[in-house]
């Protein structure tokens, strides 16, 4: 599983890049794709500078392939039955680490979106709020009457009572007041730049869908497990449209999780920064284990539990 925005940290990755030479080549090649120096602003910040999108997505994405490919030089998955899922954003990462497309064409492509979504945001402004302790029906009631104020749609189902909704300040602003009057344990508008997964993200997808045709893909060697649908991906020529559908429709994350476990997988590790999906898996799935990667502390231990 590979985490999307929100994961970042000033100094992610560090001990990876010093540790790791198969980690250390990912960053550099970051930097000479970019054109700007993005291990320096990964390791050293300044936050708010990484907090915005069309630097936070190339940097997620640049530390958990690092991360991918660090656990990889320790443990080989050949030897296992794999499949792939990444949040939002951590889709790319699974991609890029199924070999979907290389890291190069994968940092342009973030980049890319990172731009295009920051674009949009700033053409029609807006934020997200998750709301816990609701399940899906009632939130999407919720967002029904908030949208009497504006845009306000449901758009990342992370678990059966964790939902985020996103569009406009003042629609969301009263589905936070509404879900709280229905009784919903937490309602919180998140540190977001913008309003994503929803139908006002829908300039960016069309931007992203003429990039994705400067691409070619390749079947991934395992399969992924989409935003878009929940549903697994195996062929080269479904990527390009459920990349471009992803921006401004919902993440059905509990979908994917669920049917990841329903296909045989037993064993669940988040590899990139933080341990966000972990926290998601418990409250999705309690019977599977679940590990993590972002450091080499994580991954010691990791290598250690999937070794015995």
């Amino acid at each position: 599983m590979f985490p999307g925005q929100g994961a970042q940290a000033v100094g992610m990755g560090r001990g990876l890049y010093e540790a790791y030479a198969a980690a250390k080549e990912v960053f550099e090649s970051a930097n000479e794709v970019l054109g700007f120096d993005l291990k320096k602003l990964i390791f050293e910040g300044p936050e708010e500078t990484l907090k915005l999108t069309q630097y936070t997505q190339p940097a997620v994405f640049a530390v958990s392939v690092a991360a991918f490919r660090a656990f990889t030089s320790r443990f080989n998955i050949e030897n296992c039955e794999c499949v792939f899922a990444g949040h939002s954003l951590g889709e790319y990462s699974a991609l890029c680490s199924a070999e979907a497309f290389s890291l190069q064409d994968g940092l342009r492509l973030v980049k890319a979106r990172g731009e295009f979504i920051q674009q949009a945001s700033s053409q029609h402004p807006g934020t997200m709020a998750a709301i816990i302790g609701l399940d899906k029906q009632k939130v999407e009631e919720i967002c029904k009457k908030a949208g009497l104020s504006g845009i306000c749609e449901a758009v990342n189902f992370n678990s059966s009572e964790q939902i985020v909704v996103a569009g406009s300040r003042d629609a969301v602003n009263q589905a936070i007041a509404l879900a709280t009057e229905a009784g919903a344990s937490k309602a919180v508008i998140l540190n977001v730049s913008g309003p994503f997964h929803s139908s006002l993200m829908t300039s960016a997808a069309e931007m992203m869908r003429i990039e994705l045709t400067k691409y070619k893909f390749s079947n991934p060697k395992y399969p992924v497990y989409t935003n878009c649908d929940g549903a697994k991906t195996a062929l080269a020529l479904e990527i390009s449209e459920k990349l471009v559908t992803q921006i401004s429709h919902p993440v059905l994350w509990d979908t994917s999780i669920k049917n990841m476990a329903a296909s045989g997988a037993e064993t669940f590790i988040e590899i990139g920064p933080g341990r966000v999906l972990c926290g998601l898996l418990r409250r999705i799935d309690k019977s599977r284990k679940f590990l993590n990667v972002e450091d080499s502390a994580s991954l010691d231990k990791t290598v250690v539990a999937l070794t015995a």
